[in-house]
């Protein structure tokens, strides 16, 4: 089964994370098929980059988020496309 989940990366005590396509049994910072965001927690307000359209297509292919993935994407909805003029 995939999962959407959180992949920790940086120096220690200064995390940073990306947000990965993966398959569930796999090692968290394993190989993952695709990387769909960034998580800064650090900065003030915490920077969240996320790439709405691959969560989606993943989401629909059978992809599980984890609770987290779904918190971040609940608090950080995509931007409505703004109209060309």
């Amino acid at each position: 089964m995939l999962m959407i989940r959180l992949a920790r990366f940086g120096a220690k005590k200064k995390p940073f994370y990306r947000v990965v396509v993966i398959e569930k049994e796999r090692a968290r910072n394993g190989r993952s098929l695709e990387v769909v965001g960034h998580y800064n927690p650090l900065t003030n307000p915490a920077k969240v980059d996320l790439k709405h359209d691959r969560l989606e297509y993943w989401t629909k292919n059978g992809a599980q988020m984890s609770p987290t993935v779904e918190r971040l994407v609940k608090n950080n909805p995509a931007a409505a496309p703004q109209p060309v003029a």
